[in-house]
């Protein structure tokens, strides 16, 4: 009988290790599709003021990437996802999303256009089965190019002023989800204006071998503009504050779910913008149809909550007796000095039933457990949502 030794397998490094590394004083670390990546590198505080005021530098490398080519590229993609990829030109990328045929969200992600025939998508979560089962029939080609490609995350006021110190030409004309090629050492690099903090920002992408390069010349760029890395507890704080959704955080992927009745669609998820029925069939189209007729069973909704104890996993009520839904993501915004949540709600509350809720919060003082019932109100989203996340070109800070 062979041993079976899997679990024995370390973590991967990342092609930034051993620079960030280096710079994980507290030894912090967690696991992101079998790598190794930190999950804070000091003071998460710190790391929270600096993408807000300065400028930070998360490992995007483990995010699974795929290359999806071929004469049917387009067709595919446009069957595969709820946007019309049609409309997606080369040199620019868009968010989107992908479901099953009961309409339920699979995960969701970026969509690069490079050429008339070839794409990158980017996603959470493992997809490689699921794309390639949807490929039958079709001339495409696809390949999980995860490893192939280290990526970081420049998010921040300053991130442009970096990208100018180092040289880099084109920055002020680049526009949101637009990306642009460019020289670096004797590899080339690519830059999209696309990022998860709801702020100024940009994700850059290259091969590994020039990955220690690309952090050493930003590193040295930044000095004067307060960059430093992030772990992925800062960037949890901001993406809450951006009003951004995380797959298996705010929904569970529907291919992940032990229980159908867990899966949620991008009605339910306030992604409907995402859908387009007049692009023809796509995956989960008929399943949505019939939802967008009948109703939805849920509704996801940002909350403002009094008090300054944050409401993680709390559950909601109407009236204060009624449990009308729970909290998935919840923050006490240091930038917006307010409690603010994700929460989904049961139909017919945030829908029809749009006020008088309130939250059960327990808040640990001193080794004992303090229940609070404090007011909540709905509230738009994005939380924060500043005018430099936009500007073209990007504001000289």
């Amino acid at each position: 009988m062979t041993e079976l030794t899997h679990y024995k397998t370390p973590l991967k490094p990342t092609p930034f290790h051993t620079r960030t590394a280096a710079l994980c004083h507290n030894n912090d670390w967690g696991r992101w599709a079998g790598f190794n990546v930190a999950d804070s590198y000091g003071e998460v505080e710190l790391e929270y003021f600096a993408v807000r005021n300065t400028a930070t530098l998360f490992d995007l490398s483990p995010m699974m990437k795929y290359r999806i080519a071929g004469p049917d590229a387009e067709r595919y993609l446009n069957r595969l996802l709820t946007r019309d990829v049609r409309k997606l030109k080369p040199g620019r990328v868009t968010y989107s999303i992908w479901c099953d045929d009961a309409g339920h969200v699979l995960d969701d992600g970026t969509l690069f256009r490079f050429a008339e025939q070839e794409f990158r998508l980017c996603s959470q979560e493992r997809q490689l089965v699921w794309l390639t089962d949807s490929a039958v029939g079709f001339d495409v080609e696809i390949a999980d190019v995860t490893e192939e490609i280290a990526a970081l995350a420049l998010q921040g006021p300053t991130s442009a002023a970096i990208l100018r110190r180092m040289g880099i030409a084109g920055i002020d004309d680049l526009k949101p989800f637009a990306m642009i090629e460019v020289p670096l050492k004797d590899g080339r690099l690519t830059i999209s204006r696309t990022g998860f903090t709801g702020d100024l920002g940009y994700e850059l992408w290259i091969d590994p071998a020039f990955a220690e390069t690309l952090w050493d010349e930003l590193m040295a760029a930044g000095k004067l503009h307060g960059l430093r890395p992030i772990g992925s507890h800062a960037l949890d704080l901001v993406r809450i504050e951006a009003g951004f959704i995380a797959t298996n955080a705010d929904y569970m992927a529907a291919d992940q779910i032990i229980r159908r009745t867990r899966g949620r669609s991008p009605f339910e998820l306030g992604l409907g913008w995402l859908v387009d029925f007049e692009k023809g069939h796509f995956t989960g189209r008929r399943a949505l149809l019939a939802e967008r007729g009948k109703g939805s069973r849920y509704c996801l909704v940002g909350l403002d909550i009094e008090g300054n104890k944050p409401a993680g996993g709390a559950l909601v009520y109407h009236n204060k007796k009624t449990e009308a839904g729970h909290i998935t993501s919840a923050v006490w915004s240091p930038t917006c000095k307010r409690n603010l949540a994700l929460a989904f709600l049961k139909a017919p509350y945030g829908s029809e039933i749009t006020g008088d809720f309130w939250v059960e919060i327990y808040v640990l003082k001193e080794l004992m457990w303090d229940k609070q019932m404090v007011r909540a109100r709905i509230t738009e989203r994005p939380f924060f949502n500043p005018d430099r996340r936009r500007a073209t070109p990007p504001y000289d800070f």
